[in-house]
């Protein structure tokens, strides 16, 4: 039985995907380089650490990894503030209500900083929903590598084939799946040229997710 979900936030939570490519891109235009979109799309999953020292390998760019973390991170902040019509996505909040009413843990484990995820919850009120929040700050390496999920299903009440993952990009449920978790991949309208093809199964919208079929997804497990 599912005692544990473990959700990812950008994409899966909230599409705050926007926000951070109007920061990097204004970023990218003071360091004057160019970043094709593809390119771009293949940092979905990383952490802000991670996306800089592949540009960094890529692109002749002198400041310190620190300095353009923290940077990026200022420009963030300035435009997540200012955007008025951020807010969940369809469904995910009734989706972790109902979970958590009936006594599932929650624990959201994403490449984001802890300032943002922390920026994210306080916004929209999700602390109390979850018993743990993991950040990929915290890991050197980045999804697909399954560090962050590894952790995060130490965290559980649960060993970790009572827990699963929702993940909407590449990287996470590459990550999931070398974690060794039940992944459910997030078909995500916000995330764009991700595959999700590794994915136990895959959802189009969180209304087909709730307690009662969530709670035996683990019934699949020895099936995939």
């Amino acid at each position: 039985m599912i005692q544990t979900v473990i959700f990812d936030m950008d994409g899966v939570i909230v599409d705050t995907e926007p926000v951070h490519h109007y920061a990097y891109y204004q970023q990218f235009k003071e360091l004057n380089i160019v970043v094709p979109e593809e390119m771009y799309s293949s940092f979905t999953g990383f952490s802000t650490r991670n996306t800089f020292q592949t540009l960094k390998e890529n692109f002749d760019i002198n400041q310190e990894v620190e300095d353009l973390i923290q940077r990026k991170r200022n420009i963030f902040n300035d435009a997540f503030d200012n955007k008025e019509d951020l807010d969940l996505l369809e469904g995910v909040k009734e989706l972790i209500q109902d979970l958590h009413a009936n006594g599932i843990q929650l624990i959201v484990a994403s490449s984001a900083s802890k300032v943002t995820i922390d920026r994210v919850f306080t916004r929209f009120g999700l602390h109390s929903y979850f018993s743990h929040i993991v950040s990929g700050e915290d890991f050197p390496k980045s999804k697909p590598h399954p560090a962050i999920f590894e952790h995060a299903a130490s965290l559980s009440v649960a060993p970790k084939e009572n827990c699963i993952v929702i993940e909407d990009s590449t990287n996470g449920v590459k990550a999931s799946k070398a974690a060794g978790i039940f992944c459910v991949g997030y078909n995500s309208i916000h995330s764009k040229d991700q595959d999700l093809s590794e994915a136990n199964m895959i959802i189009n919208h969180f209304n087909e997710l709730n307690f009662e079929n969530v709670v035996h997804l683990d019934s699949k497990l020895s099936n995939n």
